[in-house]
């Protein structure tokens, strides 16, 4: 906690960047280098990490991941992963060993599908939506305080999943998260125009209405860099 701290005293705001009702300050800090670890979505792209199910009958709440590389793979709450007997998202962020083998905690997301498409996992290249992913690792919290793991509320994510396909008027035949990314793709990508990058940026504070509604922050402008439009859609 003290190295976290001591990290955090070192960020400074920018300004404000803002589309309708969702305003985002960029967090800045002097460059800290080149990350020693991989992020997930390129370590599945380069097929230096393969994600698969637990076994062939699959087990919902767990997935197998298997790291390849030498090097660290960074794994962060929320993130997407598409295929196999149905998508999944990550249940808590962990920094995972190089060559190793571990089992890690997901939810489904697709409650419609358990069949298989694929025997691999790829990157879905999202962030569960802001207020489900807050909602979710408070429940895992929980749980992990209660020593049941790094465990979800599922039936609180599906009803939240079908809840928001309701309001939105997208129809899904799996209930699958990705598609109402997908339904919302031409709004999403006015919020991506309206948010950029800025030198030195590790991260950001995400208003929505006046009022705080997240921080997200990593120790590299790099890491940050890569999953800032997935953040960016993930709040609108």
């Amino acid at each position: 906690m003290e190295a976290i701290h001591d990290f955090m005293e070192t960020l400074k705001q920018g300004g404000k960047q803002s589309h309708l009702n969702l305003a985002l300050f960029p967090l800045l800090s002097a460059d800290g280098g080149d990350p020693d670890y991989l992020i997930l979505e390129e370590a599945l792209a380069q097929g230096v990490v393969e994600i698969r199910e637990v076994s062939e009958g699959g087990n919902v709440p767990e997935l197998k991941l298997i790291n390849k590389s030498s090097k660290k793979v960074l794994v962060v709450d929320g993130e997407e992963l598409v295929g196999a007997k149905q998508n999944r998202i990550v249940n808590a962020t962990f920094l995972i060993a190089g060559n190793a083998e571990v089992i890690i905690p997901v939810s489904c997301v697709e409650q419609g599908r358990w069949s298989y498409r694929t025997h691999k996992f790829a990157s879905g290249e999202k962030v569960m939506p802001a207020a489900m992913r807050y909602s979710n690792q408070r429940n895992v919290a929980m749980n992990l305080k209660e020593g049941i793991g790094f465990r979800s509320d599922q039936g609180m994510i599906w009803d939240e999943l079908a809840a928001k396909a309701e309001r939105m008027e997208v129809h899904s035949a799996t209930g699958a998260m990705a598609d109402l990314f997908e339904g919302q793709r031409d709004r999403l990508g006015k919020y991506l125009k309206a948010f950029r990058l800025v030198d030195r940026q590790f991260g950001a504070v995400f208003g929505m209405n006046g009022k705080v509604v997240g921080l997200e922050c990593f120790g590299h402008q790099q890491s940050f860099g890569k999953f800032f439009q997935k953040l960016v859609k993930s709040y609108a």
